[in-house]
């Protein structure tokens, strides 16, 4: 689910990098996923789905958000399939607890819900995406690839709320902030590395990239790039 929005895939806000591939892309290593939903019939499912695939493992399985965050930390796993609403601990309580204990898996949050109350907290916690449960078996196996390259991943009903909370009638002027952002986007650097330059997090670059995006009218880094120079908030030559 990386990359357009408008024919039912994701929005996916992150350029490539140089380095080693992640797991699942030019290596022979399957991506590691923790399924955490209190549904058995849910993580069932979704194992099924994953494992059929051959490219994901499925490490393990949580039923709340503690056992979640106790074992994303015991298996390590590339991806953590987050529910929102599950008992002992929520999804978003859970994935700042991730954080909190430097578990370096990425989150992805795959729900029922995608109304303002559900999708901020759980973007501002850290998560790298934001899926529905309704979206094709095909999608989530592009949504889950993409997060484990660490793009932030959103289905469109989503990207459509983020982008409408930062859009006004007339459009914003970048912050200085995003301007600096979308010079190193431009310059080809990845969020990782932009957030290494700015000595910010990487999720915090990544809500950046996402008002960029509203701001400037576009969903993906290139035409960002292109409206930035066709605006003048970026030098040529």
């Amino acid at each position: 689910m990386s990359a357009s929005g408008e024919h039912g895939g994701v929005v996916s806000p992150q350029g490539g990098s140089g380095g080693m591939g992640p797991p699942g892309e030019g290596t022979s290593r399957a991506i590691r996923l923790l399924i955490a939903d209190d549904h058995p019939v849910v993580r069932d499912g979704l194992r099924g789905i994953f494992e059929a695939s051959g490219e994901f493992e499925v490490a393990g399985e949580a039923a709340n958000g503690r056992e979640a965050v106790d074992r994303a930390a015991a298996l390590r796993p590339d991806v953590v399939l987050m529910d929102l609403r599950m008992p002992v601990l929520d999804g978003v309580s859970a994935i700042k607890m991730l954080a909190e204990r430097g578990v370096s898996a990425r989150v992805l949050v795959l729900t029922t819900f995608d109304t303002d109350t559900d999708v901020v907290p759980a973007i501002e916690a850290g998560a790298t995406g934001y899926l529905l449960k309704d979206s094709p078996p095909d999608e989530l196996l592009r949504g889950v690839r993409a997060a484990a390259r660490g793009e932030a991943v959103l289905s469109p009903s989503v990207a459509t709320r983020l982008l409408g909370q930062v859009r006004q009638p007339a459009r914003e002027p970048l912050s200085q902030r995003e301007r600096d952002i979308l010079g190193l986007i431009a310059q080809g650097c990845s969020n990782r590395e932009a957030a290494a330059r700015l000595f910010i997090s990487e999720a915090t670059v990544k809500t950046h990239v996402l008002h960029i995006y509203a701001k400037l009218g576009v969903n993906d880094r290139a035409a960002a790039v292109a409206a930035g120079f066709e605006r003048g908030l970026l030098p040529r030559g």
